[in-house]
């Protein structure tokens, strides 16, 4: 172990809440050896996922399961042109517990790529999905899932409406829900899966909003 390989992996771990993958050391040029001596050190401490770790010294992210299975699936690898919409993002459950909405305890990871991708983590399922930018903004370091677009995410997988309709009066109580048109874009596709007419996302919002009890700013009252 050199003070030179804790300092190159501290400034990796800088623009990642503090944490810092094997893979990420590796094409950084320090070797798995001083790795795993650090390691066993304490310098680095395990996040919960296997490659990830936790620089000695920063604070415990507050959802840290998720941004490690973010980077153990090596979100960070892609180019900066391929973040966001065009890369690995947080979508489901973990991205309204992200954006501190609703009432859900951490469980399975869900993400969507752009791209075809797997992996062998057992509680991680990735869903392959075109997003626009819009639809895709950052909570810390991890890119996830704006709340509009999470919103129909959850519409989409089939979390049960009472938790969905939490999660549009905590964002409507937030001022988080600031594009109710976006919300409705995105809501449009599941519309006759939902009882309503073909393409009509306005009315599957307004349904959301009548049981939530609040309308955002800018929707039909």
């Amino acid at each position: 172990m050199t003070y030179e390989a804790v300092a190159l992996l501290g400034r990796l771990a800088e623009d990642r809440g503090g944490l810092v993958t094997a893979a990420q050391a590796s094409a950084a040029g320090v070797s798995p050896f001083q790795v795993s001596r650090m390691a066993d050190a304490g310098v680095l401490i395990p996040a919960g996922r296997r490659g990830v770790y936790r620089m000695v010294g920063a604070p415990e992210l507050e959802h840290e399961d998720i941004a490690a299975t973010w980077l153990s699936l090596k979100g960070f690898d892609a180019p900066a042109s391929e973040h966001g919409a065009q890369g690995l993002v947080v979508a489901g459950v973990d991205a309204a517990i992200l954006h501190g909405l609703g009432d859900f305890y951490p469980g399975d990871h869900e993400l969507i790529s752009a791209s075809r991708k797997t992996t062998r983590q057992p509680d991680v399922r990735i869903r392959h999905g075109q997003l626009q930018p819009v639809d895709v903004t950052w909570a810390g370091s991890v890119p996830v899932l704006t709340v509009e677009r999470m919103i129909a995410d959850l519409m989409a997988t089939w979390v049960e409406s009472s938790l969905v309709i939490d999660v549009v009066r905590d964002a409507i109580q937030a001022g988080r829900l600031v594009h109710p048109r976006r919300l409705s874009d995105a809501l449009a596709p599941l519309a006759a899966g939902r009882g309503f007419e073909a393409g009509d996302g306005a009315a599957v919002a307004e349904w959301l909003y009548e049981h939530a009890g609040l309308h955002p700013l800018g929707a039909a009252a």
